[in-house]
């Protein structure tokens, strides 16, 4: 069988695929003839077509290093019979930890005066004195694997008090994390210091924080989105910030990626910016090739993941 890796993922991956199958990696010439041969493909971020998959006769599954799956017409993919799974799941510890990270940066405002150190700028130490979470209110939007890591992350660290909405997620979600389950985001915009934001991208979610939104919150609150770009409203965002309506933001996702230097965000000392690297850490991506390979070649036996989603 015939396995086209077309994005780069850790080497552990790629040799578990050649214990067992002839494989074509993304830096092949070769790569791009994909739909000709192709019993299996593993992607990251190359968009599958539906116009792909209709040439793509032999194909019989797709397995998606990460959680979303917008890069891969899913509708072409049930059509033409071919299965698609991820490997939701094995990144939600590198997330949370970013997360968290984020949140810190924003409210002890260390990129701003590292940026104002590097510059050789004066800093008057009073002048930048920080926010603290202990003791105080999360809001968690979308309680899957990652949400429930951040939540118990906050909660067992700093003691903070965790809401949570997911109107999509199982009764467990609650169960797992001492958390209080909230009907309605103006249910908990009001109340939190910190939004940790966690949820899929989709129709549901897409400018899901927006002006109105971002108006119910403290002005000392501060958001945090780890999840995709679209679902908080970045010219909303900005307005809030510049204007005093939030105290900062970090964003590890955007609309556009990489954002423009020149996007508005950029210009405020309160805003924290990292480019998509969430699950970036050593350990998640060695674990993702594995997961992702195995998974991939399972499937090509007949066997079906747990993290089907065609």
């Amino acid at each position: 069988m015939k396995v086209y890796v077309l994005d780069p993922i850790y080497p552990d991956g790629v040799e578990i695929l050649r214990q067992h199958a002839d494989v074509v990696s993304w830096d092949d010439p070769c790569a791009d003839q994909w739909p000709d041969d192709a019993d299996g493909l593993i992607v990251r971020t190359t968009r599958i077509e539906a116009a792909d998959l209709a040439r793509a006769g032999r194909l019989k599954v797709i397995g998606k290093q990460g959680v979303g799956v917008e890069n891969i017409d899913l509708d072409a993919a049930r059509k033409f019979g071919v299965r698609v799974f991820n490997t939701a799941g094995v990144n939600a510890e590198a997330v949370a930890e970013m997360a968290m990270a984020l949140a810190l940066s924003v409210a002890r405002r260390v990129t701003q005066t590292d940026r104002l150190l590097r510059a050789g700028e004066k800093v008057v130490r009073q002048n930048f004195h920080g926010r603290g979470f202990s003791g105080k209110t999360l809001g968690v939007i979308g309680m899957g694997h990652i949400g429930r890591k951040v939540a118990q992350k906050w909660r067992n660290a700093f003691e903070m008090k965790v809401l949570g909405f997911d109107p999509f997620a199982s009764d467990d979600a609650w169960v797992q994390v001492d958390c209080e389950r909230v009907a309605a985001l103006d249910d908990l915009l009001p109340k939190v210091d910190l939004l940790s934001i966690h949820a899929p991208l989709t129709d549901a979610t897409r400018r899901l924080i927006g002006s109105a939104q971002l108006a119910q919150m403290k002005e000392t609150a501060i958001l945090v989105s780890a999840a995709r770009g679209g679902i908080v409203d970045e010219a909303a965002l900005y307005e809030a910030i510049s204007k005093g309506q939030l105290y900062g933001a970090a964003l590890d996702v955007f609309e556009t990626e990489p954002p423009p230097a020149d996007h508005p965000l950029l210009s405020l000392p309160t805003f924290v910016a990292t480019p998509h690297i969430g699950g970036g850490t050593i350990e998640t991506q060695e674990l993702n090739a594995k997961t992702v390979a195995e998974g991939l070649l399972g499937a090509l036996r007949g066997e079906l993941p747990l993290t089907m989603v065609v």
